[in-house]
């Protein structure tokens, strides 16, 4: 039986392609040929046989059995199947040409589809006729619509009633799809491939299949992409979910162990850091005390300390690190502690003078090494470095400069570790003798995803913030609903600057140019940098005020230039990219307006929030969107506005992601490091899988007994998923 093709045949998978056995590393381009290879590496990346094999069903649908159209979101890519319920053509009234509209069901709703001068579909698309329908749902004359859908229609019902109901029961899978390659088109190539592809090896040895109740592997592949019944694509899932947890963590426990390999100099706190807890102005908060001490046991142990420290914006994380660099420098050993930008490095210089006090920073010499300085003040930077007498360094990427060596380098201190890669933290740390790693952060992170993202690192949390932090009020601008409203946000700007407060406005793109190539007319156009700060400097209310910009195209010196403006006071209004995101302390800063909101992450609006509230006002945080209201866009800024708890938001977005990026990476869109595994949903079974992981390594450290399996976590680590083990 072969399906009625409403859209053309999948390219090159017929006739050019020859018959030759595939492996995992064939080239994709000589499975399906140049078109198809190309739409797939484009939409996906893909290259091999082995990567397309692991581009998974995102759910089955079954012919017997139509899919729900009951709160289906505006604005999201959907396939659905369902059966058409009428068919008209009609002349446009504005443009020659005819306009065909078909209305189609799931029995719980009717959504309309429409095609422009396309009258020849209405021979396929009858009434009665059902198939897989697929496009971006938006608004048309009151209800929902898919405009130029791709669709392909089932033949008819079979004559025999036993084949009737064997075809009404076979699941249909749907695949992540792009408007370039269609579900429908994704599952022609993979049968296309999997009719030649080799038997795959079984990465897992059989105890451990037999101990788990695992398929075996090709037969888990080949039933997770052509299932003949619900049963057979759940167990084919249920194994390669474990199959991932598993190989993962082995990958991240043989990394931990490795590390913990190497012996490190035992840093035993004294004099400086005695002088250190007796200087404070303030009470450590007992969440501060529990993590300086898991840090004082990882500086004595003699094991490299690998720890992550998480915490919300404010809650103290810098006092602990400074208080590990005191540590060190104990007996001479130095700290490098890496931001990702200048401006956040010399802030994080200032703060660290400030929580030493006078007579510690004198004798430790606290220096900056970025690439902002003049030839003179880098040589003297670099001399301070080399010779010791600098035992706190703080910098950019200047530090992973080759050439810039260190007396003693005990210590690296990571901010913000999702804006580096591995690599470039490793650079850092061949600068001294397997030195200590600390990782700071202000992204709150859930105990599954630290136990697969972080698996080998140990993590502490910060949960309590210091007294002093002002409450902060969150609201979404509903301009969708509110078109009004949009005024009245700069009237608040004005109001607050009024009482001599400053205001932040973030946008997420700089200029126009920047905006979502494939954006169609109908969307609602990006608010640029540029182009806002241009209508607010002759806005009637905020016209006189003084406003400047930030964004990632200008020259360091005029970034830290204009922020040191707007730190001091200088300026009432700054409108910026993302680059304010981490870091910068303006006291007076009372408002946060975030344009275009729906465009980031829920941890990223968390972040901007942060940035006020930080002195002694309240802060108040306006999103402007201009999503509907039941789109996942739109819970996502109404979780951030439901709540200030880091924590719980972090869980929030992950069940709203799903198959998003639990890395940080690409909650805005991109790629998920995970295929089948769900840190929200599989916490027992990634638990499980680390037990089985301990329990492998400790039977043969590097898997040698194991050879199948250590030739897939070797190409784990070296291949497809380095940038997810990075965490850049």
């Amino acid at each position: 039986m072969s399906p009625i093709h409403a859209t053309p045949v999948l390219w090159g998978v017929h006739g050019s392609v020859g018959k030759v056995a595939l492996t995992p590393d064939t080239p994709l381009v000589q499975a399906l040929g140049e078109r198809t290879d190309k739409a797939l590496k484009k939409a996906f990346g893909y290259t091999t046989v082995g990567d397309f094999l692991e581009h998974f069903p995102r759910r089955y649908a079954s012919r017997g059995e139509l899919t729900s159209l009951q709160g289906i979101p505006l604005g999201e890519s959907v396939s659905i199947v369902a059966e058409v319920v009428s068919c008209t053509e009609r002349p446009m009234r504005k443009r020659r040409g005819s306009l065909l509209e078909v209305e189609i069901t799931d029995g719980t709703g009717l959504i309309t589809i429409t095609f422009f001068n396309q009258a020849w579909r209405s021979r396929d698309l009858q009434p009665g006729a059902r198939g897989i329908f697929a496009g971006k749902v938006g608004a048309y004359r009151g209800g929902k619509q898919l405009s130029h859908p791709d669709y392909e229609l089932f033949d008819d019902q079979p004559p025999s009633e036993h084949e009737s109901k064997a075809w009404a029961e076979t699941p249909i899978p749907i695949y992540p799809a792009t408007a370039q390659m269609a579900s429908w088109q994704i599952q022609k190539a993979m049968a296309s491939v999997l009719s030649r592809v080799e038997k795959l090896e079984d990465p897992l040895p059989e105890v451990v299949r037999e101990n788990n109740a695992l398929l075996p592997y090709h037969q888990a592949i080949v039933q997770v992409h052509q299932p003949s019944a619900t049963g057979e694509w759940k167990a084919a899932r249920a194994t390669l979910r474990f199959h991932e947890a598993l190989l993962l963590q082995l990958a991240l426990l043989r990394q931990r162990d490795e590390m913990r390999s190497h012996g490190a100099t035992i840093r035993t706190a004294g004099a400086l850091t005695k002088r250190f807890h007796e200087a404070l102005p303030f009470t450590l908060t007992s969440d501060q005390e529990a993590v300086i001490t898991e840090i004082d046991n990882d500086l004595v142990s003699g094991i490299p300390m690998h720890r992550l420290v998480q915490g919300e914006v404010g809650s103290g994380k810098t006092v602990v690190a400074v208080r590990a660099t005191v540590q060190v420098a104990e007996d001479g050993g130095q700290t490098a502690l890496l931001a990702p930008t200048e401006v956040l490095a010399s802030q994080h210089l200032r703060s660290i003078v400030k929580t030493l006090g006078p007579d510690l920073a004198a004798d430790l010499v606290p220096t900056l090494l970025t690439g902002g300085l003049s030839a003179q003040e880098r040589k003297r930077a670099e001399l301070k470095v080399v010779s010791g007498q600098a035992r706190i360094v703080v910098g950019t990427h200047a530090l992973l400069n080759e050439k810039l060596a260190f007396h003693d380098l005990g210590l690296v201190v990571i901010d913000e570790q999702h804006r580096f890669g591995v690599g470039q933290r490793d650079v850092l740390r061949q600068k001294g003798t397997n030195p200590h790693v600390l990782i700071l952060t202000a992204t709150p992170i859930p105990r599954t995803v630290a136990m697969t993202v972080f698996g080998d690192v140990d993590v502490s949390t910060i949960r309590g913030v210091p007294e002093g932090r002002q409450p902060i009020s969150t609201h979404v601008v509903s301009l969708s609903e509110h078109p009004d409203w949009f005024g009245r946000v700069w009237s608040r700007a004005e109001e607050e600057i009024a009482q001599g407060r400053q205001v932040f406005v973030v946008c997420s793109a700089i200029d126009k140019a920047d905006a979502d190539p494939d954006a169609s007319e109908d969307d609602v156009p990006v608010t640029g940098v540029e182009e806002l700060a241009a209508q607010l400097r002759t806005h009637p209310q905020l016209g006189a005020r003084r406003i400047g910009i930030v964004h990632g195209r200008l020259d360091s010196d005029e970034k830290d230039r204009v922020m040191t403006q707007f730190q001091n006071g200088e300026l009432d209004v700054l409108v910026a990219t993302t680059v304010i995101e981490v870091g910068v302390d303006v006291p007076q800063a009372s408002t946060m307006i975030v344009m275009d909101a729906d465009r980031f992450g829920i941890s990223q609006l968390h972040q901007l929030r942060g940035r006020v509230g930080r002195g002694e006002l309240p802060g108040v945080c306006l999103l402007v969107t201009h999503v509907h209201p039941e789109t996942v866009a739109r819970q996502r800024l109404d979780a951030v506005a439901s709540t200030t708890d880091g924590f719980e938001l972090a869980r929030i977005d992950m069940e709203l992601r799903r198959e998003g990026d639990v890395l940080g990476s690409s909650q805005s869109g991109g790629r998920s490091g995970l295929k089948l595994l769900r840190v929200s949903t599989d916490g027992d079974l990634i638990e499980a899988a680390r037990h089985q992981a301990r329990d492998l390594l400790d039977d043969s450290a590097d898997l040698s007994q194991y050879p199948s399996l250590q030739r897939a976590v070797d190409e784990l680590l070296a291949g497809q998923e380095a940038d997810y083990l990075d965490r850049s």
